[in-house]
């Protein structure tokens, strides 16, 4: 596969592919059944919609959207139809589970139920892909929205989860930049001590398929002119396909700052449970969903072949 460079191409790819089936928890919702609507002409997805069935009914009018028998499950309790939407990923009634309207501490607190949950031992983290105008590639922020201040092991999980993401979109070794404030290891700034060592892990091959480098500000890890202007060289500097932030505060601000200043397109994805998880704000748009139901049908075709 060639690297994908934009959201048009990971639709593509995923028309190209076997559908997968996406059981969406608290599918009651405009922009999702908008998003779901748009897959199923794609031939990208099918569904299993858990929420209120008569809100369903009463959304998708107009949207031309066409629902088999049994693809709605009636779940009026927001919390409960993410128990049932990861029920049904477990029982392999459906390969993606997708957060519709609900809050995201009940999504994942069904997600993460020890008895019938997704979990497999491996740290859960959240990544944001986003295409920014004037951007040759896609541009993959981690963790903004789940792990709140990672430790060193964590991070370096953290990193593992997306160089598999960035695998399932033909990028074969993604440049992974850690971020801090500044791009000189400080004693007095943790981050950049694990940056260094994240670093130092990949040289080492105790983290594989990438190259790590850090720390690095924002600036010289995206603009080429930043690090040349001071004189930082390797092949990540101003290159990166992922920013490794230091923790969920950066994280966020960065992800905020992508779609409403840069007006980036966005799709996101948590990685490391045991099926592709589908987790947007509430707030975002029927395009951010639909990309980030492609790219999770580009990552569970990954899953299926093992890698």
């Amino acid at each position: 596969m060639e690297t994908i460079k934009s959201f048009q191409e990971v639709l593509k790819v995923a028309e190209s592919l076997p559908a997968v089936t996406v059981a969406v928890a608290a599918a009651d919702d405009r922009e999702v059944l908008e998003a779901v609507a748009d897959a199923k002409r794609r031939g990208i997805a099918d569904f299993l919609l858990f929420g209120d069935e008569s809100r369903i009914h009463q959304l998708s009018e107009g949207l031309d959207l066409t629902l088999e028998d049994g693809s709605i499950i009636h779940e009026p309790h927001p919390a409960k139809a993410c128990g049932a939407a990861v029920r049904a990923v477990r029982d392999g009634k459906a390969d993606v589970v997708m957060k519709g309207m609900v809050h995201t501490s009940d999504f994942l607190r069904a997600i993460l139920n020890k008895e019938a949950g997704l979990r497999t031992g491996k740290v859960l983290s959240h990544v944001a892909t986003f295409e920014v105008p004037g951007y040759d590639r896609l541009i993959h922020v981690t963790d903004p929205a789940l792990n709140v201040e990672p430790t060193l092991k964590e991070k370096a999980q953290i990193t593992e989860n997306v160089i598999r993401l960035c695998h399932s979109l033909g990028l074969e070794e993604p440049k992974v930049a850690v971020l801090g404030a500044v791009e000189v290891v400080n004693p007095d700034m943790p981050p950049t001590l694990e940056a260094a060592a994240l670093a130092q892990m990949t040289r080492r091959g105790q983290i594989k398929g990438a190259i790590v480098d850090g720390p690095f500000a924002l600036d010289n890890a995206v603009s080429v002119e930043a690090a040349e202007h001071k004189k930082i060289t390797g092949p990540v500097a101003g290159r990166a396909d992922v920013l490794l932030v230091p923790d969920i505060e950066a994280g966020n601000i960065l992800y905020k700052s992508m779609v409403y200043f840069a007006k980036a397109k966005i799709g996101a994805l948590v990685l490391g449970a045991s099926a592709p998880v589908v987790l947007t704000s509430r707030a975002d748009t029927h395009e951010a969903k639909l990309y980030s139901i492609a790219l999770a049908v580009l990552e569970a075709d990954r899953m299926k072949g093992g890698s």
